[in-house]
């Protein structure tokens, strides 16, 4: 099997741990059916990602944009389970196929057991956040540690795992606190983050999806999402940001950035305008966390481990 993924050209660790959870979930499956597309974790259920032609392997997935993909010839398509109750509607399947996103597993895995907590409260911006954002100069000031989600995934999922609590805005900083037991705590940047497939996972483990608005952190960043700042409304201004640095890669989930705020005055005036931004960060941090129910957790997992067993005598 082949694995399919949605691949950021700035990286993204909730897509990119695909390159080898399902090395751990399902060991060996890469030489085996080689004319099957493995689709799992990430919002890919889209007509306009998953090309027509060839047999697909769903395990997981996510529907939450575009048009949800035809899936009427059941020769091409094995839908095994998807994210949520939501995604199943909306391709239309019984609701029972939406069991959980697949990246909870990743808890279970050896390497990031037994992590010694070294983070107090992280911030984990969605990864459109880190485009003209000064988020680690915010993070800094509102006693927070910044991590990037542009970086290696595995030292990201530590950052999580080592943490004793999670602000997260995206969507697979929540899941990966959730399945360590790492309190944690939506926000939302924007109108763009996609409310349908946080809401479609929340729902398979009871919990409720009530992001905590924070503004942006600078006028590149208002311009870039075609935001408001400081009263301003940038939206449909067009602005090509700055090229990002080289992906962080290895243990650098802490990073400052070529838009950082800097020195001198206009660093100072970059400090005072992001300072709604330093006190929405500094209240979530502060507000009531959220955590699954142990119980619901395990059998939620506990059915994805039968469905990954039936595939395995499917296909091994």
């Amino acid at each position: 099997m082949k694995p399919y993924y949605w691949e950021s050209a700035h990286g993204n660790f909730g897509d990119d741990l695909n390159l080898w959870l399902w090395d751990y979930l399902l060991p060996g499956f890469r030489e085996v059916h080689r004319d099957v597309l493995l689709v799992g974790v990430g919002t890919v259920l889209n007509r306009d990602l998953l090309a027509p032609g060839g047999r697909k392997l769903v395990v997981g997935s996510g529907f939450g944009y575009g048009a949800p993909p035809d899936i009427s010839d059941a020769g091409a398509w094995d839908i095994r389970c998807v994210r949520g109750p939501l995604t199943a509607e909306r391709i239309g399947i019984d609701r029972e196929l939406g069991v959980i996103d697949p990246a909870v597993m990743v808890a279970d895995m050896p390497e990031f057991q037994g992590l010694a907590k070294i983070h107090d409260a992280i911030f984990l911006p969605h990864w459109k956040s880190t485009v003209g954002g000064v988020w680690p100069a915010v993070c800094e000031a509102a006693g927070l540690t910044y991590v990037d989600p542009r970086g290696d995934a595995k030292a990201v999922i530590r950052a999580i795992a080592q943490s004793r609590l999670v602000v997260a805005e995206s969507m697979h900083a929540a899941i990966l606190a959730d399945a360590f037991r790492v309190p944690w705590v939506a926000v939302s940047t924007s109108s763009e983050i996609n409310s349908f497939k946080w809401n479609d996972w929340a729902a398979t483990l009871g919990v409720t999806y009530r992001p905590r608005p924070v503004p942006v952190s600078s006028r590149a960043e208002a311009i870039t999402k075609g935001a408001r700042f400081w009263g301003v409304s940038y939206e449909g201004k067009s602005f090509a940001p700055r090229p990002a640095e080289a992906r962080p890669d290895g243990d650098t989930t802490v990073l400052a950035r070529t838009d950082e705020v800097g020195t001198g005055l206009r660093g100072m005036a970059k400090q005072l305008l992001a300072a709604p931004a330093v006190r929405a960060l500094r209240q979530a941090r502060e507000a009531e966390p959220q955590l699954s129910a142990d119980a619901v957790l395990q059998a939620r997992k506990t059915r994805l481990r039968e469905i990954l067993a039936d595939i395995r005598q499917d296909y091994f």
